[in-house]
This record gives C-alpha cells, sequence and structure tokens, in this order.
C-alpha cells in the first residue's frame, strides 16, 4: 500500500510557516539595508555596531542573572510540588494542582498587574528581586508539569526498598529518586530559563528603574527605529533558544 503524501504536506506546510518569520529575520540582519525588505548586499556591520552597544549588553547580564536565579528557584519549588501532587491524594492537593496550572492559563497581562498590586500594596520597592518573585511565579508552573511527567514513569518500589535496606527518608530521595528525576528537572529548568529571558509583559510591570532587561531594552530599541540591529540581536537569541530547546529535549528523553 503506498504510503500518503497528506501527512508530509502538511508537517512541510507547518514547518514553512512557523520558520519563515525567522529565516526572514535572520536573512535581514546580513542585510545592508537600514529598513529591510530589499537586498542591498551581506554585511556584518549591524553585528559590528550590536558589539559596540554597551547598555545591550548591561541588560543581557542583567536577564542572565535574572533567569539563573528564577531557573534554579523553580527547579527545587517545581520538584518539590510535582513530587507532592503525585504521591498525595486529598482535596488539599487538588487545590494545590488548581493554583499550579493557574500560571500556565493566565493571560500575562492579568498575571503582571496582579502582582504589580501585590507589590504597590505590601510596600516591595520594584527592581531586580520583585522580577526574580514574579518570574518564579510563572516558572515553577512549568518545571512542576515536566518533573509530575517524569513521576509518572518512576518506579516507586525503588524508593522503598531503598528504605527498606535501612536508608532514611531524605537519603533514600537523594540516592535514588533525584538522580532518576534529574534529567527531567534539568529540562524543567532549562524551560524556566528560556522563559525567563523572554518575558517581557510580566517584567514591564514588575521592574524598577534602572533594572533593563533584554526585552525590555528591544523594546526601547524598536522606538527608535534600530532594526537592523533588533535582527542582529534577536538572531543570536533565536540560535541560543534552539540550543537550548534541543538540550533540553534531549535531557527530557533521557534515560537515567
Amino acid at each position: 500500500m503506498r504510503r500518503s503524501v497528506f501527512p508530509a504536506l502538511v508537517t512541510l506546510l507547518v514547518l514553512v510557516f512557523l520558520l519563515s518569520p525567522l529565516a526572514v529575520l535572520v536573512v535581514n540582519s546580513f542585510n545592508a539595508s537600514r529598513f529591510g525588505g530589499q537586498w542591498e548586499g551581506f554585511t556584518w556591520q549591524w553585528y559590528e555596531r550590536l558589539r559596540e552597544a554597551d547598555e545591550v549588553w548591561a541588560a543581557l547580564v542583567v536577564t542572565l542573572k535574572i533567569a539563573a536565579l528564577s531557573s534554579v528557584t523553580a527547579m527545587v519549588l517545581g520538584t518539590l510540588a510535582a513530587y507532592a501532587l503525585h504521591r498525595h491524594r486529598s482535596w488539599l492537593q487538588t487545590a494545590h494542582g488548581a493554583l499550579v496550572t493557574v500560571p500556565l492559563v493566565m493571560p500575562d497581562l492579568l498575571m503582571g498587574m496582579s502582582l504589580l498590586a501585590f507589590f504597590v500594596s505590601t510596600g516591595v520597592e520594584l527592581g531586580m528581586t520583585t522580577i526574580w518573585i514574579a518570574h518564579v511565579t510563572f516558572c515553577v508552573s512549568f518545571v512542576a508539569m515536566v518533573v509530575l511527567g517524569r513521576l509518572q514513569d518512576f518506579d516507586f518500589t525503588l524508593l522503598d526498598a531503598a528504605r527498606d535496606l535501612g536508608a532514611p527518608p531524605w537519603e533514600a530521595a537523594r540516592r535514588v529518586l533525584v538522580p532518576l528525576l534529574l534529567p527531567g528537572i534539568l529540562a524543567g529548568g532549562l524551560l524556566a530559563f528560556t522563559l525567563s529571558i523572554d518575558d517581557y509583559v510580566i517584567t514591564f510591570f514588575v521592574s524598577g528603574p534602572g533594572t533593563t532587561t533584554l526585552p525590555l531594552r528591544v523594546a526601547s530599541m524598536m522606538k527608535g527605529r534600530n532594526l537592523p540591529m533588533i535582527n542582529a540581536l534577536s538572531t543570536l537569541m533565536i540560535a541560543g533558544t534552539f540550543l537550548l530547546a534541543a538540550l533540553a529535549f534531549r535531557l527530557q528523553r533521557g534515560r537515567a
């Protein structure tokens, strides 16, 4: 029986639809034209100007610091939340599960406004700390979902066997549970890291004076119509994002 070409055709159309804007952006980052669109020759000048843009690199440093802190915190809290949801069944855990999934479906605009109202009402000064708290708030949910999927395939008889052999609960978890869950934990952490770097809407609401992340800097560059440098910066970000996504996918598929 001949294989249908319809699935392959649909896959090809979806890939073209998803990747065409990225391809145009990458090509225009090497375009000598200041406004893009019409090709005027190959150039590296936008990358050279980007290298000399100190304000962009300063914003990148702030962004990476926040993303690193947020992802590590989300890995810890998300793993604990996933374990509690998987091992314990009660009405309290049902409410817990609902709260974990809320950030996944809540619009960023609503979350940003609610967090801003919370920080203002509690007198917390807006800055790097509030951005970190805000990013952890939504990153925890993504880590929890990834680790929860890993827990579905975990054989808990191994944990019980370690306890039967005399290992204390925390020692059994450290030597048995954590190593086997580590690929899922790291995959969730990389996902959280990518989401933190990319966030604009929530960060816009909870950032304070002098705390500018990379998405906020790119938005200000857009106002100045500095499109070629944005194209160059976006190309570098796309490359980094694909690298992190590939690593997260590999870790998620990995077997301890």
